[in-house]
């Protein structure tokens, strides 16, 4: 068993909000993410999407990619129209060697309105249900059949964010719908992540090791703000700087033979979170951590 640990570029630029980093150089974002230790990195915006291009920039820095997200609209389309609308993404995936295609249902989402409150997020109907499930299935189906598992990804102002959806998500789905365990999204959204690997670590194929600074999200739940303004107050941070428990999270991990990869993701503000530091504390935590857990 051997983890691997990669980060997500918002630590250096993020793709939601272009004033967090906006300038800052992918080539910043690369050498500093191979300073601090890391193995790879989930894709963004800046990165190019030609594989010809792309993989020998990764080289130059002898790290990997390991994933990207795609934006599903299951709620609005077809199983079929999915499939044809993440073709590019999912072949830039296979060229570039990933195992698992972040995916998360995007339809109506909230996450990006920095006016809209994260409670007014989208909520499914009963007569919706299964007809998402049913495409989503087809459509992790496909992506199993050409070699890369969808992780998919719970998240803040989406019609996928409470455990309980996830729970029903993953009892109406086949095994080729796998779970991205997203421990911030789970604090944030008031459920327990460990709670969450207990019942469904079989389906866990990928994991965003994001914390909550709990006093900030007290905070910003009360004062009903959006998810990027909960953003800037700072409610995230790198693990072991906040307020969830990896220990058990990740011995669970391992229980369980979990060898995918552990992805620091921590979206701050870069002008007060300098990118390096947070980046060089994440790494080495989180690898102390994952070490005593037998993961690596």
């Amino acid at each position: 068993m051997a983890v691997r640990i990669g980060i997500n570029p918002i630590t250096w630029s993020n793709d939601d909000m272009p004033e967090l980093g906006g300038d800052t150089p992918l080539e910043t974002c690369l050498r500093e993410a191979r300073q601090a230790g890391y193995d790879g990195l989930e894709l963004g915006n800046k990165f190019p999407r030609d594989p010809a291009t792309l993989g020998p920039i990764m080289a130059a820095h002898g790290l990997a990619v390991v994933s990207g997200w795609h934006s599903g609209r299951l709620l609005e389309r077809d199983a079929e129209a999915e499939i044809a609308a993440l073709g590019p993404h999912l072949r830039l995936l296979r060229a570039m060697g990933c195992g698992v295609m972040v995916f998360a249902e995007t339809s109506g989402s909230v996450a990006s309105e920095r006016g809209t409150p994260v409670r007014r997020r989208p909520v499914m109907a009963e007569a919706q249900w299964p007809v998402f499930l049913a495409r989503l299935d087809a459509v992790a189906r496909y992506l199993a059949a050409q070699g890369v598992r969808m992780a998919f990804h719970h998240h803040m102002g989406t019609a996928i964010e409470s455990a309980a959806e996830v729970d029903r998500m993953l009892a109406g789905t086949s095994d080729a719908v796998g779970l991205l365990l997203d421990t911030g999204h789970f604090t944030f959204a008031g459920d327990d992540p460990l709670a969450v690997l207990e019942r469904h670590a079989a389906r866990v194929n990928h994991v965003h090791c994001k914390d909550v600074r709990a006093d900030v999200l007290a905070r910003v739940r009360a004062a009903d703000t959006s998810f990027l303004d909960a953003v800037l107050a700072g409610v995230f941070t790198v693990p072991g700087d906040g307020s969830v428990d990896y220990a058990p999270i990740l011995a669970r991990l391992a229980r369980q033979g979990y060898d995918g990869w552990l992805v620091v993701e921590a979206e701050q503000d870069p002008a007060v979170a300098h990118p390096l530091t947070y980046a060089t504390i994440g790494r080495r935590n989180l690898s102390g951590l994952a070490r005593r857990a037998g993961l690596c």
